[in-house]
């Protein structure tokens, strides 16, 4: 059986804590002892430990990729489990640490952002790349778009795995079920819904999605537009829907711990991120209940929602065609069945949590590790 390690410096659970629970929650117990080491303090915690996992904690690398003073410790948690591989969540410390202990180095890219230039190109690219290239074994980008991103600073490309997210399919409402959280909301029951569900920052792109709401309230469609999430351009995007006159019609709901019910009730989820965006897993959300989307063009968007399959892709900062594509939803009937057919679709061939787990499995069985007993 092989012992591997997975790290992550998060205090908060964000993309890499779910990908990590749903890696744990399906994961081969039979081959694998798998552990998690923590930031002290990390809300992933509790989490962890509920699935029946052990957790190490070190008072170090909160929130950093690189901590020195985390080598040491990371050392001494290596020394207690003996793990034959380490899988690290943009820990370059945890990366170092394991290079010293000699186990073979798993590396997740959870974001896509473009590089900055200096390190596409000369002595930045091959310092970088010989960075990446010796402090991992084998690289998870979980989009296309990430693996661009991951070469285009010197990554070896035979290093790359593309592994796109997955996720538990949500339960689907009854009718009665929907009407009443539709009318928790004030949702009137003859409109349509759509949702972005991101972080309110700027490169999420909640500005065009207001922006788009004001073009289909001045066409005199009954919609809703709901934004779930907290961040620091809350105030602003609070301003833009007072400024717009848009009060009744879009509902800033801020975080919800559970979007469920929120999923049950949109016809359309919106994307209209044109910054760091992979693979979201809100998006696989929505896809397992059979919602299409309408989404930018950036990063891992297009790898998850096939224009014209089980949504639409239009270019980024581009309101109009966003609204233009939603009313398309919101007014033909036809055309949404067959996106909502192919939202199944999609997710069950390729981004449940059961074939990511598996996923990830093979990338550690097939490296097999080295016992450093």
């Amino acid at each position: 059986m092989l012992n591997v390690l997975q790290v992550c410096s998060d205090t908060n659970i964000g993309g890499a804590g779910k990908c990590i629970l749903t890696y744990l929650k399906h994961c081969n117990k039979e081959k694998l002892n798998v552990a998690v080491v923590l930031p002290t303090n990390s809300l992933l915690k509790t989490k962890v430990e509920e699935l029946g996992f052990k957790v190490f904690e070190i008072d170090a690398m909160a929130d950093k990729s690189f901590d020195l003073s985390a080598i040491k410790k990371l050392l001494g948690v290596f020394k207690e489990f003996k793990p034959q591989i380490v899988h690290t969540h943009a820990s370059m410390s945890a990366r170092i640490a394991a290079r010293l202990y000699r186990a073979k180095i798993v590396y997740t890219r959870h974001s896509v952002f473009p590089p900055n230039p200096r390190l596409t190109h000369g002595l930045g690219k091959a310092i970088c790349g010989l960075a990446n290239n010796s402090t991992a074994d084998k690289i998870i980008a979980v989009a296309e778009a990430a693996k661009e991103n991951i070469c285009d600073i010197g990554v070896k490309e035979s290093k790359i795995d593309v592994i796109l997210n997955g996720v538990e399919p949500l339960r689907k409402y009854s009718d009665e079920e929907i009407a009443r959280i539709k009318s928790d909301f004030n949702i009137p029951a003859d409109c349509k819904c759509t949702a972005i569900v991101a972080r309110l920052n700027e490169v999420k792109g909640h500005k065009y999605f207001v922006e788009a709401a004001r073009i289909l309230k001045d066409r005199g469609i009954k919609a809703r537009f709901l934004i779930a999430g907290t961040g620091d351009m809350a105030e602003a995007i609070r301003k833009q829907i007072t400024d717009s006159g848009l009060q009744d019609y879009v509902i800033m709901l801020g975080f919800l711990d559970n979007v469920e019910p929120l999923m049950n009730i949109i016809d359309v989820q919106a994307n209209c991120s044109f910054g760091t965006e992979a693979t979201s897993l809100s998006l696989l959300e929505g896809m397992s209940l059979g919602k299409p989307a309408v989404v930018s063009d950036f990063g891992g968007n297009p790898g998850v929602i096939k224009n014209g399959k089980n949504g639409f892709v239009v270019p980024t900062h581009d309101s109009l065609a966003l609204a233009e594509k939603l009313a398309m939803l919101f007014e033909d009937d036809d055309l949404y069945s067959k996106f909502s057919e192919g939202s199944t679709e999609i997710f069950n061939s390729t981004f449940t949590a059961k074939k990511y787990a598996e996923n990830i499995d093979n990338i550690y069985l097939s490296l097999g590790g080295k016992n450093n007993d």
